[in-house]
Formats: C-alpha cells, sequence, structure tokens
C-alpha cells in the first residue's frame, strides 16, 4: 500500500509540475465547457480541476455548466454554444453518421468501459432484457442509455416497438421507478443506482442490466471539440486534456477533496452517496488497458468497432472511419497519460 501510495502521489506531482502556461501568455482563452449530466460524483473531478487552477496552468478561463444527457452535448458543440463537452461518445458518432456535414470529434476518451444499462426493481418482475417487453421504461429523449437502447435491443432479441417509453426529466427518472410509475429506466449505471439509493431503495432490489454485459461494444465517456475549432487551437484542446487528467488524478487519490468541489457547487449534494458513485465511476475509467498503457492506449479498432455497433443498431449505410472520429494526436505526452494501477 505504502509503494502504491507512492506511485499515485508521483504521478501525480509529476503533473502538478507541469509549467504555468497562463503566466508566460498573460490573458486567459475564455472556453465553455459542457459536462454530460448532473453535478454529481463522476463530474466531480472537471470541478476540482477549476478549483485547483489546472485549466488556468493551460492558459484557460474555463465555463463549466451541467449537462442533460449523452445526446444533449455533441449537439450543443456543433452549434458552437459550447467550445468543449463531455459525454458518452456514442452520441457523436451516431451525429456524425447521420449528420455528415457535422465536424464534432473525440481527441481523448476518459472512460472505455460503458455504464449504460437499464435498470429495474426486483418487484417488477423483469429478471433479463425480454422481459422488458411491454413494460413502461423512463428516460429522458436525450439519455445515453434510451438513444443507444436499440443496440441493447439488437444484441438481446428485444422487440423494440414493445417498449412503452415514458419521456420524462432527469431529476424524475429514479423517482418514478422508486414509486411503480415505471417499470425501468435507461442510462448510467452510476447516475441510476445511486440515484436509487439516494430514495431509500435497498440495494439489493435494484437489477441491473449493463449493455456491455450482453455483446454491445460501445466505448463511453470522451472529450468532444469541433474538428476546426481542435485543428486551429491544438494547444487549447491539449490543455484542455491535460487539466482534465489532473483532476481524475486528484480525485483518485482525494476522493474527499473532490466531492467537496462538488458540494461548492451543489450545496445539497449527498456528501457519501457521491463519494460511492465516484469510486463507481473510475470503474470504467481504470481499464486494464488504461491501466497498463495510460490514457489514449486505445486500439483504433476498438474505436471502430464501437462506430459498426451504431451502424448495425441504427440500420445506417453511411460510414465512418474511426481515424476520422478519434484524434489521439492532440493527447499530451506519454508520461503525463499514465494512470496508477491502485490507490489505497
Amino acid at each position: 500500500m505504502t509503494t502504491t501510495r507512492r506511485t499515485l502521489l508521483a504521478a501525480a506531482g509529476g503533473l502538478l509540475a507541469t509549467p504555468r502556461i497562463a503566466d508566460a501568455q498573460g490573458a486567459l482563452t475564455p472556453v465553455r465547457f459542457s459536462l454530460d449530466w448532473a453535478f454529481q460524483g463522476p463530474q466531480a473531478p472537471y470541478l476540482l480541476a477549476l478549483e485547483r487552477g489546472y485549466y488556468r496552468d493551460e492558459g484557460l478561463a474555463v465555463t463549466i455548466d451541467r449537462g442533460f444527457g449523452a445526446g444533449d452535448v455533441p449537439v450543443k458543440i456543433a452549434s458552437g454554444a459550447y467550445e468543449f463537452g463531455v459525454g458518452d461518445i456514442s452520441a457523436v458518432a451516431r451525429l456524425r453518421l447521420t449528420q455528415p456535414g457535422t465536424d464534432v470529434i473525440c481527441p481523448f476518451v476518459l472512460a472505455q468501459g460503458s455504464p449504460l444499462s437499464a435498470i429495474t426493481l426486483r418487484r417488477t418482475g423483469i429478471r433479463n432484457p425480454k422481459d422488458l417487453e411491454g413494460k413502461r421504461v423512463a428516460a429522458p429523449e436525450t439519455d445515453g442509455g434510451r438513444q443507444f437502447f436499440p443496440a441493447f435491443a439488437r444484441a438481446t432479441s428485444i422487440d423494440t416497438a414493445r417498449i412503452n417509453w415514458i419521456t420524462v426529466t432527469p431529476q424524475l427518472r429514479e423517482p418514478m421507478l422508486a414509486r411503480g410509475d415505471a417499470d425501468a429506466i435507461t442510462g448510467f449505471e452510476t447516475s441510476g443506482v445511486f440515484s436509487l439509493l439516494a430514495l431509500n431503495v435497498p440495494r439489493a432490489d435494484i437489477v441491473v442490466m449493463r449493455y456491455s454485459n450482453f455483446g454491445v461494444a460501445l466505448l463511453s465517456t470522451g472529450l468532444q471539440v469541433r474538428r476546426s475549432y481542435a485543428e486551429a487551437n491544438p494547444r487549447i484542446v491539449t490543455g484542455m486534456i491535460r487539466a482534465i487528467i489532473r483532476g481524475h488524478l486528484d480525485a483518485l487519490r482525494d476522493p474527499d477533496a473532490a466531492i467537496a468541489a462538488l458540494v461548492r457547487r451543489d450545496a445539497t449534494a449527498p456528501v457519501a452517496l457521491e463519494k460511492e458513485r465516484l469510486a463507481a465511476n473510475f470503474e470504467f475509467i481504470r481499464t486494464p488497458e488504461v491501466l497498463s498503457g495510460g490514457f489514449g492506449n486505445l486500439p483504433m479498432a476498438r474505436v471502430q468497432a464501437s462506430i459498426e455497433t451504431i451502424r448495425s443498431a441504427f440500420n445506417i449505410s453511411a460510414t465512418l472511419a474511426a481515424e476520422d472520429f478519434y484524434l489521439p494526436q492532440f493527447l499530451p505526452p506519454a508520461d503525463q497519460l499514465r494512470l496508477p494501477a491502485a490507490s489505497g
């Protein structure tokens, strides 16, 4: 444990030693940054990076806003409402496939594991994906779990015509399931499960059907930006990535500090629950590939497989090459991409 802690501190210390670009360049560049969801545990590292001046170190004056679902983020980026966003990159791929003129790209994939899930309660009698047929499933239209339910349905032979969707706001999704007004919900496992726990639903009563466990090959959270902006501002893109990594390394090392930053942004956040949610989210970030090769250790073949999953699920004839979608040339140097093998 002592060795692990020293490794972690050394890795974080190396990033903390990054030159203060802002000091050398004077004025800060304003950047609008949209998260994918409400201010919860998984969003805390971005806020911690903001509080600790990591974006400022890169010469950036970053404004962070909450998000409203994976499907909403790339639309904001494509329109120019935000320079950067973070969210499930499957939504970006789908946008690119259906709107070929869109130039939103992903220069950095933070979470190679996907938490997209269908979630229900034991009292509904739903035990496997086919049991969802004929049931009421609640989710916002922009929710990633709902947007990519067709991929889950194809993998599990669900008749999507027999799913009764209930469109709700993010705040109503879990309460409707807890009250019995819906039979299931879709979304990130880290959002749905812990929001149900906050509503005093016993963990043993929660049934999670993670899409990836049924063969759905999708990546997850990544940074999003327009290609035209990225190519015109490569230093800004790399700086955003470096600051985000620093925030996540700090959150891994000191989750209490990350949750404190979250609470300062949203005083109603339940500290213990959000800390647990933050820890659970790292399961999807600290994959074997990232642990062995660092952030960015992502073969183009996996990116292409994710794109092909989306094409197949939605019967899209248009094609998209991984090399035109995932552009890792904006990543910082390899020594700034390493992730500690464990914390403790």
